[in-house]
């Protein structure tokens, strides 16, 4: 607020998905942007014998990114997760994009992600005592995630 506008906060529920030439559509539910640091600990003893203790960032890990959908006829997440069932990950790997949008705005944020692929994809649950909308989730790993505006 260094400018003296408000920024209010983003509604999460109007987002869209991207990854050419894969799948491309609207999700119910999106999770796992974001990475984490390890944490390396270690000791040492100065010249004193002073003990030392220390915390330093360690391995990078990107999360999973995960989402939900209700189940149409499209096969297009089927068909992108085969090809890692067939030993194509090479094939499947792609970028992709989740695009978050307001209704008065259009586009206000993006995160892009490099080298993707289906790591898995699972079915809806079916029940014939419930009206629910059967579900379909697909978890997409990654070797890297950035967050655009």
């Amino acid at each position: 607020m260094a400018n003296g506008q408000r920024n209010d906060p983003l509604g999460g529920f109007l987002f869209m998905v991207d990854v050419k030439p894969w799948l491309k559509g609207a999700f119910r539910e999106c999770a796992g942007l974001g990475s984490e640091s390890e944490v390396a600990e270690y000791y040492d003893c100065g010249d004193k014998g002073q003990v030392g203790y220390y915390k330093c960032p360690g391995r990078l890990k990107w999360e999973t990114i995960v989402l939900k959908r209700g189940i149409t006829d499209s096969m297009d997440a089927w068909k992108w997760r085969k090809k890692v069932e067939e030993g194509k990950v090479d094939e499947a790997r792609a970028d992709g994009s989740i695009v978050m949008y307001h209704p008065d705005k259009g586009e206000v944020a993006r995160w892009n992600f490099n080298r993707g692929w289906p790591t898995k994809l699972t079915g809806p649950s079916l029940n014939a005592n419930s009206n629910d909308i059967g579900i379909e989730e697909l978890s997409i790993v990654h070797e890297g995630l950035i967050r655009d505006h």
